[in-house]
């Protein structure tokens, strides 16, 4: 699902590298309400996230010491995110480049430690010291609370994958968007299998779903450190606690930096107002970052006692946000392939096409929708059931909230513009529009690559642009 979200949005991004990102494509490929209702949506997202991760980040840092109150860790982080976002791009690239090693080094060592104590290769005085296999997939089992786990899992998923997609906003800010953001596309397949299913797929092997830390609160209850405390390795769960703590504050600044750049394109089209278009001569959406920060302070919200609840509620803003956005994305490349194609253009004029091309697009919106629906489910009928009217009510709406607030934002938008579908042939591919090439262009270029050693090719496919 999500390879086929980011193929439709690299698809995109790369011939229109324009400001927005999807929401400015959804704009004109759909309706001026829709695009309104993602714009904001998405803003909502990342503004709310923010103060969550820099929660987090204190809560990890408590891991080694709870002698510091959370509000200075609070206060340090955020003063962090700020330092970072006032270097504008730059500061973001080059935090996201060096977190990114940082995360992959870890990962990639972490799978090799899973592999060798699942193997039964572990310390002898650790949980490891003999076979594991798949043991704790039979007792207690592989899938907590059955089906109905299962789906309460989905939205989780969609809010750790969240992020994925802002390739396509950076594309606007990068100088050779042909060359450079295929490679960008094709690593987040790599990133999804390395990083996530695998290290997962060792975490279900490796550790019990009834682990008694597992669901708790803090660092501790992260699954990485908990294999490593149980596998009675001393110093590596100090190392991947510090690499949680350091990717917390990369989403942090991921949230800014999203967050900036879609207020201001939601000003630039009008439907914000007109301030955030101000860019300084470094190139930063100013008044759109400082917007996105002021959202920072909530995280004091969490010294409360009714700290838990709030953020409960704002996590429900934000983790079903991110499957609409996932799927205004799918819906907006279906369209813009079928005026592309009324409008007489080919396929092979584009300078990347979707590895499923607009299937993909339809798969993906397919199983979005079986997604959501799943979580419309379980919002109603929850895991441990409930007891009175009030509680069901409560718990729909925490699993459910993100869709009358989406919902909420359409009517807004309409009632202010009153944009309707536009129809195929009325779709304007020519603004914004980075590639003039022709049918013939593109296959001589492709013609030309086709010439390369065989090895060059195959990283090609793999890794960069075909």
């Amino acid at each position: 699902m999500l390879i086929m979200v980011t193929q439709a949005l690299g698809e995109m991004a790369i011939i229109f590298p324009v400001s927005g990102g999807f929401y400015t494509l959804a704009s004109r490929m759909l309706d001026p309400s829709f695009a309104f209702a993602m714009g904001w949506n998405y803003v909502l997202q990342w503004a709310v996230v923010l103060p969550l991760e820099i929660t987090v980040a204190g809560t990890t840092v408590q891991y080694w010491t709870d002698k510091v109150p959370l509000g200075v860790w609070i206060t340090i982080f955020f003063g962090l995110i700020i330092l970072a976002s006032a270097f504008g791009t730059l500061g973001y690239a080059e935090e996201e480049f060096w977190s990114s090693v940082l995360k992959l080094a870890v990962v990639v060592m972490f799978i090799f430690i899973g592999i060798v104590c699942i193997c039964g290769g572990g310390p002898s005085g650790g949980d490891y010291g003999t076979y594991v296999g798949g043991r704790y997939w039979q007792n207690p089992g592989a899938f907590a609370n059955g089906f109905k786990g299962v789906c309460a899992m989905f939205v989780t998923a969609a809010f750790s994958f969240a992020g994925t997609e802002l390739v396509g906003l950076a594309a606007t800010e990068t100088a050779d968007p042909r060359a450079t953001v295929p490679s960008a596309i094709k690593n987040t397949f790599w990133r999804i299998t390395l990083i996530y299913i695998t290290s997962l797929t060792i975490i279900g092997l490796a550790v019990p779903y009834d682990d008694d830390r597992l669901g708790g609160s803090g660092a501790g209850a992260s699954p990485f450190v908990i294999l490593i405390d149980r596998a009675g390795i001393a110093g590596l769960n100090h190392l991947i606690n510090a690499t949680i703590c350091i990717s917390v504050l990369s989403i942090g600044l991921s949230c800014v930096y999203a967050g900036s750049r879609t207020l201001t394109a939601l000003a630039e089209t009008g439907y914000a107002p007109r301030f955030f278009t101000y860019i300084d001569k470094s190139g930063r959406p100013l008044w759109s970052v400082l917007a996105i920060l002021l959202f920072g302070p909530i995280a004091y919200v969490n010294l409360a006692n009714v700290g838990g609840d709030v953020f409960n509620w704002l996590l429900a803003l934000s983790g079903l946000s991110t499957l609409f956005t996932w799927l205004s994305i799918c819906i907006t490349h279906i369209r813009f392939r079928r005026a592309w194609k009324v409008q007489g253009h080919s396929t092979e004029e584009l300078p990347f096409t979707a590895i499923a091309g607009v299937w993909g697009s339809y798969v993906g919106a397919f199983l979005i929708c079986i997604v959501l629906v799943a979580q419309f489910y379980i919002g109603l009928f929850p895991i441990g059931g409930v007891e009175s009217t009030s509680e069901r009510v409560q718990s729909f709406f925490l699993a459910y909230l993100a869709a009358p607030i989406l919902l909420g934002f359409y009517i807004v938008g309409y009632i202010w513009k009153r944009g309707t579908p536009r129809r195929a042939h009325e779709i304007d591919l020519d603004t914004g529009r980075k590639s003039w090439l022709t049918v013939e262009d593109m296959r001589a270029y492709r013609a030309e690559r086709a010439r390369a050693p065989l090895y060059i090719r195959i990283y090609r496919m793999l890794f960069s642009n075909s």
